[in-house]
């Protein structure tokens, strides 16, 4: 399965935009073309653009996994009461059953957006043992956030939850926000709304109570991780200075990480009770039903692809600018001319495409001071260096001298005369070597720039050393 994805700038937070009803600028231009063709004047030649895919529903893509993996009701098969009223038991789940099934699979259903369809967890018929459910989306492919995360309960919102989020294919977890009806006693935290956040701690991870008061079957049932509030913290509520939010993108990792995963995981501690105290004696009114999860985002290309494609149940970039890798995240073989960069946002409207360029480029390109017109990249030092240094130079970039030549002072670093021989007296020095003004290491008995003096007491034997 393939989709092709334009961006335009204006789709990058068109979910912002549509909090504020506010339409972007034209000239904020488009980053839906990695590359076009331009006449110069010398001619046809390449333009090249930041860009990236389009954001999408991502949930079409994830694998859902479930722990304890035997939580899902229906087996056996299960009559649960209503949360709101302990004689209404009419609910059946029956996994043999496909009408009374409620599979993980419903949370992400098409139709799912209808709430007669929906993954439903176990009764807790084992309380005081806590109701533990882990619910993991994995996509197996990098991708950014663009808006709200948000689940609808059908049982009622949890009492306690936790939002999770992996950066590397579910090794390692950090929360993304805790959930309570009271965050001091469950987490120890202060409570506290996305509203009560301001630039300098945007990134801060806070238990709200927002989600988990009240009866919820006759209110909203749906819980949120706000990320267009987070990202109006930058450009504002009416988002007019984009271009700084697009600068931190570019220039603080925390930030870029912060919206970036590879899998997301919900972790349900405690079900809605709509009480202080339990009903044991009912306690097929306590369990956890999902009908929709909504993961909105886009593959993440490093600004170096438009559009990602789905093949054998994997994501992976159409990448341009001469990247490749599943993020585009690095040079391909032949064009590791200099180190590998992600594209920038900056400057509007273009960005900076930041291509990888031919290992055998020009010698201002390779940055050689024209003593070479070849380079490699390194992957595992991440670095550029030269190749065949000529006129007798050396080093990454070809600025420092050859041993047995020694920097010319008076001669700038792309001079071809910027290296001079040492010219080591053979028989006086130690070796060819030199300092850098071009004296050489004299053996015992000799003296001299170039050692081809003896001192006095000494004189040449057999033209080779002193005495």
């Amino acid at each position: 399965m393939r989709f092709h994805l334009a961006l335009t700038l204006q789709a990058l937070w068109t979910a912002v935009c549509q909090a504020a009803m506010q339409h972007y600028p034209a000239a904020w231009g488009h980053y839906d073309v990695c590359k076009s063709q331009i006449y110069t004047d010398e001619g046809l030649t390449w333009d090249y653009m930041a860009c990236q895919p389009e954001a999408q529903d991502m949930t079409q893509y994830l694998k859902v996994t479930l722990d304890p993996p035997n939580i899902t009701c229906g087996d056996p098969p299960e009559t649960y009461c209503a949360l709101e009223n302990p004689y209404m038991c009419n609910n059946e789940c029956d996994a043999s059953t496909e009408e009374l099934a409620h599979p993980p699979e419903l949370m992400f259903d098409i139709e799912g957006r209808n709430p007669t369809t929906f993954w439903q967890s176990s009764s807790w018929k084992k309380y005081p043992k806590p109701l533990l459910v882990n619910i993991t989306l994995s996509w197996n492919k990098t991708i950014e956030l663009t808006d709200d995360i948000v689940l609808t309960f059908e049982s009622g919102r949890p009492e306690q939850m936790v939002l999770e989020k992996s950066l590397d294919y579910g090794r390692t977890w950090q929360p993304y926000q805790f959930y309570a009806t009271d965050c001091l006693d469950a987490f120890t935290m202060e409570p506290k709304t996305v509203q009560d956040l301001t630039q300098h701690t945007l990134l801060d991870i806070i238990c709200t109570e927002d989600y988990s008061r009240g009866y919820v079957w006759k209110n909203d049932k749906t819980v949120r991780f706000e990320i267009k509030d987070r990202f109006a913290l930058f450009a504002g509520p009416r988002l007019h200075n984009m271009a700084s939010l697009y600068g931190q993108l570019d220039t603080t990792k925390n930030l870029r990480d912060f919206f970036t995963i590879t899998d997301l995981r919900v972790r349900l501690l405690r079900p809605a009770t709509g009480a202080t105290m339990v009903d044991e004696n009912n306690l097929s009114r306590y369990f956890y039903a999902i009908s929709d999860i909504k993961v909105q985002g886009r593959c993440k290309c490093n600004l170096h692809a438009n559009s990602c494609v789905y093949d054998k149940e994997k994501l992976s970039c159409e990448c341009e600018h001469n990247t490749t890798g599943p993020d585009c995240g690095r040079c391909k073989r032949a064009y590791q001319g200099r180190a590998w960069s992600a594209g920038s946002y900056l400057p509007i409207p273009k960005g900076t495409a930041n291509i990888c360029v031919p290992n055998n480029i020009g010698p201002v390109n390779c940055e050689c001071f024209g003593h070479s017109n070849r380079c490699s990249y390194i992957e595992l030092l991440n670095t550029v260096i030269c190749v065949s240094c000529k006129h007798n130079t050396r080093g990454q970039h070809c600025q420092l001298c050859k041993l047995g030549y020694y920097r010319n002072a008076s001669a700038e670093l792309d001079d071809e005369n910027v290296c001079i021989e040492c010219n080591c007296n053979p028989f006086g020095s130690v070796s060819d070597r030199c300092n850098g003004t071009g004296f050489c290491i004299c053996k015992e008995g000799t003296t001299g720039p170039k050692c081809q003096q003896c001192l006095p007491g000494y004189l040449w034997d057999d033209g080779c050393k002193c005495k």
